[in-house]
């Protein structure tokens, strides 16, 4: 019988695991750095690229990077970091995986990383709020591609044989439910980011935020409660915990960034306090995107489709 991972062939690297995660902890740090950013409005504290001032920006003084200007230059870094790690990445699964999908998803993350450095820049040097909001909507993007990646090199994902069609039984139909609703939630976080995007750049669609809000509570209590249910069809158990956990903080999150930015009590409200409630905002955004991004994988993992099995070879002297 053919598996997911054929573990002579693909042997667990714990190092490329590893180095993984790394990857995705530094681009999760970076995100919250571009929020920063964001909530102090810094975007153009720099106001030339690639250079800082016309410095060369590894070579900036440390001294001068107060204000905005920590935020934007500290960006920049903490990007530099994350583009080293991904070309890094992209070696260590070219050398250490033989999986062919896996090695081109790393140079998707390599393409990727290039042109959110790309669109950064741009953002600055041609003052522009859409480049901006599309800088913000890639960089999620390539958030989630990162934790695929980390949890494709996992133990779980190498070692792991797909259920057989005798081991699913009945769970097939369940199992089909259970996949197309993770994707459908995972896309309606990515829309509802998209339009948080839109609305911390230029204050518009307030609206279609709070649908997607709405679609997004929904879709996560039905996908939780549906993998409790369905223990039969899928072992995971802690994830939709997570998931849900995290929609709670998410919108207790989002209604204090509501009042302190779009309402006549943020006035009242240090501005400390408006940082780190939308910045959490966007934090906790995207650690939803990428554990019901996880959490799809996962499905699809542990519901896998049987494949049809070839007809049994009749036996000696039996018609056929």
């Amino acid at each position: 019988m053919k598996t997911h991972a054929q573990t002579a062939e693909n042997p667990y690297s714990p190092w490329l695991h590893r180095f993984a995660r790394l990857a995705v902890g530094a681009t999760f740090l970076l995100i919250v750095i571009g929020g920063i950013v964001t909530s102090t409005e810094s975007g153009l504290a720099v106001p030339d690229w690639p250079t800082t001032f016309g410095y060369n920006m590894f070579l900036y003084p440390l001294s001068e990077m107060v204000g905005g200007v920590l935020y934007e230059h500290s960006h920049r870094l903490m990007g530099s970091l994350v583009g080293l790690l991904t070309v890094g990445l992209f070696i260590m699964v070219w050398v250490k995986d033989s999986r062919t999908w896996l090695r081109w998803l790393g140079l998707l993350a390599l393409i990727g990383v290039i042109v959110q450095g790309i669109l950064g820049g741009l953002r600055v040097t041609q003052l522009s709020l859409v480049l901006a909001i599309v800088h913000a909507c890639l960089a999620q993007a390539f958030f989630a591609l990162l934790c695929g990646i980390a949890w494709w090199t996992s133990r779980e994902a190498r070692l792991e044989s797909a259920p057989t069609g005798e081991q699913q039984g009945a769970s097939v139909g369940e199992g089909r439910k259970l996949r197309r609703l993770s994707l459908i939630t995972t896309c309606l976080i990515y829309v509802q980011l998209i339009f948080g995007a839109i609305l911390r750049h230029t204050g518009n669609r307030l609206d279609a935020h709070l649908l997607f809000a709405f679609l997004v509570a929904l879709h996560t209590f039905l996908l939780a409660r549906r993998i409790w249910q369905a223990e039969a069809a899928t072992p995971l158990k802690s994830e939709p915990t997570v998931l849900v956990g995290l929609l709670a903080v998410q919108l207790m999150l989002g209604t204090g960034a509501f009042f302190v930015k779009l309402t006549a009590f943020g006035a009242t409200v240090s501005t400390w306090l408006t940082v780190t409630m939308t910045t959490g905002h966007v934090a906790v955004g995207a650690l939803m995107l990428v554990t019901s991004f996880v959490l799809t994988l996962k499905i699809y993992w542990h519901t896998a489709v049987p494949t049809t099995e070839a007809p049994a070879t009749p036996a000696h002297g039996e018609l056929v």
